[in-house]
């Protein structure tokens, strides 16, 4: 459990975890007990266990937004999961990103509570680990391109870090609806990993590499990319709103390359409104959890078109690192440094 907030991202992190073995927890009515097996080591995990993250619970809280695991307890009037299914969770209605009476219990444990109506079947063809990352990237995928950009089949999609775990699901998603997709990153090593999800075109930058710019209107015959996706920031937004055909979409997901800005307003990202103007170009903001909160309609739409895709094996996250939990500070600090294309895990214990 944290007991404690950061002031940049990791500082201390040692001394602000608290590990307990509590007992098993007894549900009350409506709730479901998970043993965890295993929870994603995501971005906004980096962040709000730091307290760089604009939407962090009163310490102290166990952190870990996702999780997959198997029930283990119910409690009165709990119905749709019995003991010994296999679940995930829906980390926006239980958990350290919720709103609710359940922000303390997230998925760095070997035991969590949450509402029934907040956990949900794991598709067979997922192993925990797969389930754990399913919501977290493929949502914000499917919110930016579906919902805000409004992509079409034919489409060319740019994607930025795209072998993070939220640009991995973003190739996946970009491929389901039809699109054209070029994944960007600016070493080739991890590259591999957007094209097993199925990226059309790969773009290294660096290195004597030409600019993107140059590189993806050669690669669409001078018109540029319909849809940029950037969970990046800085310097990388301008090279790609450069590589943004005329009228195009730039939909703004995340700041990795500053990460402080959150906290205190430091690294603020600035776009150039020159480039915006003259090029027609519409900027989209994209909040996925946000979004959630203020629209369940739209929510549902977008988790019904994830879970079956999901089912039919359509959508498995790449997971590259499966740690101990006991390991939890070294899965961070993997996170946080990208050396590991898309997902990190801890595993609080051994299961199918």
């Amino acid at each position: 459990m944290i007991t404690a907030l950061g002031t940049t991202p990791l500082e201390s992190l040692e001394q602000r975890l608290v590990w307990q073995e509590p007992p098993v927890p007894t549900p009350k009515p409506g709730e479901v007990v998970i043993a965890v097996r295993a929870a994603a080591v995501g971005w906004v995990d980096v962040l709000m266990t730091s307290g760089q993250y604009q939407h962090v619970p009163t310490p102290p809280y166990t952190p870990g937004l996702e999780y997959a695991g198997e029930v283990v307890a119910v409690g009165e009037g709990a119905q749709q999961h019995a003991v010994g299914a296999r679940v995930l969770v829906d980390g926006l209605t239980t958990g350290p990103r919720s709103l609710g009476a359940y922000r303390d219990q997230g998925g760095f444990a070997s035991y969590a509570v949450a509402p029934e109506g907040s956990v949900i079947a794991l598709p067979e063809v997922l192993d925990y680990a797969e389930g754990a990352c399913l919501l977290g990237g493929s949502e914000t995928a499917y919110h930016a391109l579906v919902e805000r950009a409004r992509v079409q089949p034919g489409e060319v999609v740019l994607v930025l870090g795209a072998s993070g775990s939220t640009g991995l699901a973003t190739v996946r998603v970009a491929k389901k609806v039809g699109t054209r997709v070029l994944a960007i990153r600016r070493s080739a090593d991890k590259l591999a990993a957007a094209a097993d999800a199925g990226a059309d075109h790969l773009v290294v930058l660096g290195d004597g590499a030409p600019s993107l710019r140059e590189q993806v209107k050669s690669i669409t015959a001078g018109v540029g990319a319909d849809v940029v996706y950037d969970p990046v920031g800085g310097a990388l937004s301008t090279e790609a709103l450069r590589a943004t055909a005329y009228g195009g979409r730039f939909v703004v997901v995340g700041w990795a390359s500053t990460p402080l800005v959150a906290r205190d307003g430091r690294e603020a990202n600035v776009l150039p409104t020159n480039l915006i103007l003259m090029k027609s170009i519409d900027v989209l903001g994209s909040p996925a959890a946000i979004s959630a909160h203020r629209d369940p309609a739209l929510r549902a739409r977008r988790l019904a078109a994830i879970m079956g895709w999901a089912r039919a094996g359509e959508l498995r996250p790449h997971v590259s690192l499966r740690l101990p939990l006991a390991e939890l500070p070294r899965a961070l600090h993997e996170k946080w440094s990208g050396r590991c294309a898309g997902n990190v895990v801890v595993e609080p214990g051994a299961g199918p």
